[in-house]
């Protein structure tokens, strides 16, 4: 690297700017493919669910009790019970080969299939039974306490709509619906590069001058728990041949790729130079702190993410950029996080000129500030969120509320 020099970022773009850029070079994905239902939780349908017959296919009885005549019922009290004659029962799973005619009522079970005759259930507090004799002291009208057949969807009503995403209760529709397979839109699948000869897996030991990866687990996180597939290539050493061979081979299997280091100014950090090399850069900076250091590209036809090699940095853009961008992807919606107000503990010096994420602790009803650096994981890991401080606001006060963005 002989000749090399430190090449400062002497343009940065507003954190909203970056965003705006990240999500039009996010482009939704278009492959399909079928999966079981039990993996369909939180994948997003890529076709409209027809109902091919009607739901709940036969009526059924709605609470336990006895299908009777409703006139059988008529004027019943406790005081003046109508008696009626039980000719036998039915459960749930079977097929009634019993009709109920008059005078005569069926035990029955909540979910089991009504029998020919009868057009009402009367439920079990509402009777007294000894023997073959069953004492009504309620009336019942037509209908009721009985599920109507098709009452939750008839054969060719919309179950789900092409583009929901599939939560609990609309998976429980699909399986209503007989769907064993539904075919959603695959997630994208994004490689994630962590560069530097400094790097080593934890597991492995460390020699001189070398620290753990941190920021490809971090962000193989972000990336599932937003909708992704992480895909973590072989750790690429600081030269440009290895790092472009790199660069093409994830280009072949991911929908994006994701830097980790290398995206700053140092003689070694050579990412914006694969950048330019294998493609198009769309910014390089950004007045955010932490996470001055990100760049965007376009890079074989794939969105790529230069991300910092600090841990903080790397993880708080993580949130900000590549979650969004990933979701779109996805075709998730957009991610709301839960926002607290709270009183600040501590004063915060900001430095003017650059857009500030500043992580807080939630304890004892405020917001207590335990950033350290941008190279600190624990800055993170102890947070319970950030809070915003614009580029223009030089410190906020003690005691001042502040919104806190939990993670």
């Amino acid at each position: 690297m002989t000749g090399r020099t430190m090449r400062p970022i002497r343009e940065t773009i507003p954190i909203g700017q970056a965003l705006a850029l990240v999500l039009e070079a996010a482009t939704p994905i278009t492959r399909t493919e079928p999966v079981p239902l039990d993996q369909a939780h939180g994948r997003v349908l890529a076709e409209s669910v027809l109902a091919a017959a009607d739901v709940p296919p036969f009526e059924r009885g709605a609470m336990d009790g006895f299908a009777v005549r409703a006139d059988d019922t008529s004027g019943a009290t406790r005081e003046v019970a109508r008696t009626l004659r039980c000719v036998g029962s039915i459960f749930t799973g079977m097929i009634p080969s019993i009709a109920v005619a008059r005078g005569e009522c069926v035990a029955i079970a909540t979910g089991a299939p009504m029998p020919d005759g009868a057009d009402a259930v009367v439920m079990v507090e509402d009777t007294d039974r000894i023997g073959d004799e069953v004492r009504v002291f309620a009336p019942v009208h037509p209908r009721q306490n009985v599920g109507r057949q098709g009452a939750d969807l008839a054969a060719g009503d919309t179950v789900l709509q092409a583009g929901s995403v599939i939560t609990p209760s609309r998976l429980g529709a699909l399986a209503a619906a007989g769907i064993a397979e539904p075919l959603v839109f695959a997630r994208p699948a994004v490689a994630i590069l962590s560069t530097g000869d400094e790097i080593v897996e934890p597991g492995r030991p460390l020699g001189p001058g070398q620290i753990y990866d941190v920021n490809g687990h971090t962000l193989s996180a972000i990336v599932r728990m937003h909708g992704g597939v992480p895909i973590p290539l072989p750790r690429a050493p600081d030269a440009m041949e290895a790092l472009m061979q790199a660069v093409a081979e994830a280009a072949e299997s991911a929908d994006l790729i994701v830097f980790s280091g290398g995206s700053s100014v140092g003689e070694r950090d050579l990412i914006l130079d694969v950048m330019r090399a294998a493609g198009e850069v769309i910014f390089h900076g950004i007045s955010v702190k932490p996470g001055k250091p990100t760049a965007l590209a376009r890079i074989h036809s794939r969105p790529a993410l230069g991300m910092p090699g600090n841990p903080t940095s790397c993880l708080s853009n993580g949130y900000l950029l590549l979650a969004p961008m990933l979701r779109r992807m996805a075709r998730l919606p957009e991610h709301r996080p839960h926002v607290l107000r709270l009183r600040l503990a501590r004063r915060i010096l900001s430095t003017t000129g650059r857009h500030q994420f500043y992580t807080v602790q939630v304890a004892d009803g405020s917001a207590v500030p335990v950033f350290k650096s941008s190279g600190d994981i624990t800055s993170m890991s102890q947070a319970d969120g950030y809070i915003e401080i614009p580029a223009q606001t030089a410190s906020v006060e003690a005691g001042e509320m502040v919104e806190v963005v939990l993670f």
